[in-house]
């Protein structure tokens, strides 16, 4: 499929509408990752006025984790099937909406409500967006240039939701539920003017209504049941219950998927070795940075006794330099193909979290912790806008949205699965009595975890690394096209 905005791409200039189409689309991913760490410091002001407990509290963290991660694969499907265009306009409405009933209610259920509905509509739009991306931009360095700009505004967006929270919650939590509203809305109008009207896909086949109901019904589940295992505990029955039910759930979709003639998701795309790495490395990269975010987050708060502020202005080096970035990403990708920035963004977030382990009671910031955040920043510059790019090429145009659910899938369902685990080592390595030495030795092993963690995604890229021979990375089926004409059977391997 082919839209009115290739061309001018594909000859290499950008017309303003292109730059308008990209803009909307990086508004609609900032709000996404802004509103997934904006909440977190405004928690407590929440908690007071509404008289939550910590436990429902915890739900208005959760309710958008599970809205989003649960319906990305079902949102991703329904983009190539219903028209990219019409839905994601049709979720960035109901954002909008959500975002504002956030701000005005005064119950904890109606805010936790809220929050999901936030993170469902979410799940359509980042698929949607990233999808519309890939289809209107060419493969190659336009494409990989386009990437590199909105990958980069969602890394953007989850480092000034840590700012923009603490100055926010300083007048009044409600501003940080608002926030978004007028955003979204002026990226509504926006692009109703601007995005592409690209065609659906013809489906002569019907749609895959079961797939949808099993694919959502499995990723709702799995993500309810790791929210809940610390608290619940993870050996117990209803854990165990739980995650027997999402094994039999997930079975069963697999099962539909290879019998259904429009699945939902089409298995043979994980034949794929790059569109596999693509996926793993999305969990490991995000699982690892929210768990660092977590208990970075403790450590400075709850010892060192640092302001909301001071804590957001202590992770900004890391936000800074990936906004720096993020128009050159694109060019480095050109350079040297997406295997080998992965694989060196990964090396820098292991060496990021191994230095932060020197912390201690009285950190000297210069010396101790803004090494590490640059290093994390860095490696969130080179690894974020490499994944999208890798899981994206090669595939057509009326799968995009697919392949984009899945890596989203893929990114919220880490950062779920990882956080649970980070909290559940940390809880278990509690002390009895809790000196303030003796709190910062059981983040340690949780700070160990997240190291490993990064250390899994290093090691899940190596492979990737065979046969690279550098030149330009214009991808032909997931290979450059100077991997196609020396190993042509490899890449009909990859090609699905």
């Amino acid at each position: 499929m082919t839209s009115p905005l290739t061309t001018p791409a594909s000859e290499g200039r950008w017309t303003p509408r292109l730059w308008g189409t990209l803009l909307v689309l990086c508004a609609a991913m900032f709000l996404d990752a802004l509103d997934v760490s904006m909440v977190g410091v405004a928690l407590p002001s929440i908690g007071s006025d509404l008289h939550l407990s910590t436990s429902t509290l915890q739900w208005i963290v959760s309710g958008y984790i599970l809205g989003y991660g649960g319906l990305l694969l079902l949102g991703g499907r329904t983009a190539d099937l219903l028209g990219r265009r019409r839905v994601f306009l049709a979720a960035l409405g109901v954002f909008a909406l959500a975002s504002l009933l956030g701000g005005l209610v005064d119950s904890g259920p109606l805010l936790i409500a809220s929050r999901f509905v936030k993170g469902l509509s979410a799940a359509f739009t980042a698929p949607a967006g990233l999808s519309i991306i890939t289809t209107t931009f060419p493969e190659g360095p336009l494409r990989n240039r386009a990437l590199s700009i909105y990958t980069t505004c969602a890394a953007t967006g989850f480092s000034m939701g840590l700012v923009l929270s603490g100055l926010l919650t300083e007048a009044s939590w409600r501003l940080t539920m608002l926030l978004p509203a007028p955003i979204a809305l002026i990226a509504l109008l926006a692009g109703t003017r601007l995005l592409p009207r690209g065609a659906r896909e013809e489906n002569h086949d019907g749609y895959d209504v079961p797939g949808a109901v099993l694919g959502t019904a499995s990723m709702l589940l799995l993500v309810f049941t790791v929210v809940q295992a610390p608290g619940a505990g993870w050996s117990s029955a209803r854990t165990l219950l739980s995650f027997l039910a999402v094994a039999v759930l997930l079975t069963s979709f697999v099962l539909v998927e290879r019998r259904s003639p429009s699945p939902l998701i089409r298995l043979g795309v994980l034949r794929s070795g790059s569109q596999v790495r693509a996926q793993l490395g999305a969990l490991a990269f995000f699982g690892s940075y929210v768990g660092f975010q977590f208990l970075t987050t403790l450590y400075m708060q709850s010892l060192l006794g640092w302001s909301a502020l001071h804590t957001a202005l202590a992770f900004l080096p890391a936000g800074a330099l990936v906004a720096i970035s993020s128009t050159k990403v694109g060019a480095i990708v050109d350079r040297f193909g997406t295997p080998r920035l992965i694989a060196t963004g990964f090396a820098l977030m292991v060496l990021g979290y191994a230095l932060f382990l020197r912390v201690d009671l009285d950190p000297v910031y210069a010396a101790v912790v803004l090494p590490s955040m640059l290093l994390i920043g860095a490696a969130c510059a080179l690894v974020f806008p490499s994944l999208n790019i890798q899981a994206t090429n090669g595939v057509e145009d009326h799968e995009q949205g697919m392949v984009s659910g899945l890596l989203n899938t893929s990114v919220q369902v880490g950062g779920a699965i990882f956080l649970a685990v980070v909290t559940a080592v940390v809880t278990a390595a509690a002390p009895a009595h809790a000196t303030a030495q003796a709190v910062l030795d059981s983040y340690r092993p949780g700070f160990l975890v997240v190291t490993g963690i990064a250390v899994a995604g290093l090691l899940i890229t190596l492979p990737g690394l065979r046969g690279h021979r550098g030149g330009p990375s214009l991808v032909v089926a997931g290979s450059t096209v100077k991997e196609a004409e020396a190993e042509r059977p490899a890449v009909r391997e990859q090609v699905l």
